[in-house]
């Protein structure tokens, strides 16, 4: 018999019913350092008082309008975001599924506009993760997102991770634009390098493409800039984030350059909830966070020492851990012979809380606010784990 709640999770074995800073406490009492910040959405922690203060002021005086009316906090929240990176415009919405759905069609309608109407398709990565509309599962290509769902939407070509020749090959006279995360989330914690991300630009400008990066998962900050690509000295044509950039309120946004939103004109595209007064005053504050002086200068050192800090446990555990991955503070070991999913289970239970991605990758996305002493607890609860499964192992064999 189906559960009233749809069973589309495999759940883990915890319910919590608060959280405060770095730590999540159940409803037993019991804490738990997070390192999974609800898949990178809380980088400021649990309940950031001036997160909480935005919310409740705005709360009590007006949650939402129709996008008939003129937002002012969503004005000023666009033009922020635009001083601050590459993109002219942005379109708010609720989540990132909703911002990949918007920069898809945007890559269409460019084309269409310049007289290109058969130039619709996208070249993506393989394991990469684009939401779970039927778009955007199409575009990540893998079967465990599109089976059962066929057929897909037409317009996506999968190359393997980081291919340049593949992207080349793909390249034809219908493709549009080519569409990547600049550090992969769901697919392994796997950054894209920087002479691929640069080549891939210049892929672009060769062919009359558009260049859009799904900064969804690795976007605000979280590598130690606003957003990932950045690293890479480039500018794309098209950014979507959500996540982080709500600090935990459902928001997303696609930021586009002048020219590639030169066809998202008055009826092309619309949200009933996207960028209410709500979602607005809360990423505002969370923008106010962020680029405070010095926050990013923070985060880098603290994903250097993190980095540094599981470097030394695959060191200690070089028979089990292949490789440590990732950017700032979006890391990841690979443990290849353990069910990543045990592992997980194993951590919950110690009071620590990672996460599953794939490619046999123990996850970890922290609130960016930790400190020194965090990173000291997650790589002894890793030790701990790491060391009682090698004493299992000894005992079975």
């Amino acid at each position: 018999m189906i559960t009233p709640l749809m069973p589309t999770y495999a759940r883990m074995p915890v319910a919590f019913e608060r959280g405060e800073g770095m730590y999540l406490y159940d409803t037993n009492g019991k804490k738990y350092l997070d390192f999974y910040s609800g898949i990178g959405v809380m980088c400021l922690g649990h309940s950031h008082p001036s997160l909480v203060k935005a919310l409740h002021d705005q709360g009590s005086r007006l949650w939402h309008t129709a996008n008939t009316y003129q937002i002012p906090e969503g004005e000023r929240l666009a033009k922020r975001l635009t001083d601050a990176c590459a993109a002219d415009t942005v379109f708010f919405g609720n989540s990132g599924a909703e911002a990949i759905e918007c920069a898809i069609k945007m890559v269409r309608k460019y084309h269409y506009e310049k007289g290109n109407k058969g130039k619709y398709r996208l070249i993506t990565m393989a394991s990469a993760f684009h939401g779970r509309t039927l778009a955007g599962i199409a575009a990540a290509g893998q079967e465990k997102l599109t089976k059962g769902f066929e057929p897909l939407p037409d317009g996506f070509d999968v190359v393997p991770f980081g291919d340049l020749d593949a992207v080349k090959a793909a390249i034809g006279p219908e493709t549009g634009g080519i569409m990547i995360e600049p550090v992969q989330g769901e697919g392994g914690i796997r950054p894209i390098p920087t002479d691929t991300m640069k080549a891939l630009r210049a892929l672009c400008d060769e062919h009359g493409l558009l260049f859009v990066v799904d900064e969804i998962q690795c976007g605000m900050g979280r590598t130690g800039k606003l957003f990932a690509y950045e690293w890479s000295d480039i500018e794309p044509d098209i950014i979507t984030v959500a996540k982080g950039i709500g600090g935990g309120f459902p928001l997303g946004a696609c930021m586009a350059t002048e020219e590639a939103a030169s066809g998202m004109v008055v009826g092309t595209h619309g949200s009933t909830y996207g960028g209410n007064p709500l979602a607005m005053a809360v990423g505002n504050a969370v923008l106010d966070e962020l680029l405070a002086p010095g926050f990013f200068e923070r985060v880098i050192e603290m994903g250097d020492l993190l980095h540094g800090r599981l470097a030394a446990l695959q060191q200690r555990h070089s028979d089990l851990i292949s490789e440590v991955r990732g950017k700032g503070l979006m890391a990841g070991i690979r443990v290849p012979d353990v069910p990543t999913r045990d592992i997980v289970v194993d951590l919950i239970d110690r009071g620590m809380c990672p996460a599953v991605a794939g490619d046999m990758v123990v996850r970890m996305l922290p609130p960016l606010i930790l400190d020194e002493s965090h990173i000291d607890e997650a790589v002894n609860h890793l030790d701990a784990c790491l060391s009682d499964l090698r004493e299992k192992r000894k005992s079975v064999s």
